[in-house]
């Protein structure tokens, strides 16, 4: 099965990931695990580089006390 995505200006590696998963998901077919690897790094990394950038990030929690005390 074919599923076509748009192009997103992405590089070829991220695309071909991309659509492994979209794959993985119309068909239900397992996720190659290096793919599944490489997905994890990639999270990783960009969660240590928004860290390093900005810090913890605690929204949740003052959002839902907000929202608690406002009823």
């Amino acid at each position: 099965m074919a599923t076509e995505t748009k192009d997103l200006g992405l590089p070829p590696e991220m695309e071909a990931d991309t659509q492994a998963v979209i794959e993985r998901m119309t068909t239900g077919k397992p996720l190659d695990p290096d793919v599944a690897q490489r997905i994890r790094e990639r999270g990783q990394r960009l969660r240590e580089e928004v860290f390093q950038k900005h810090g913890v990030l605690d929204i949740g929690v003052p959002a839902i006390r907000e929202l608690r005390d406002s009823e």
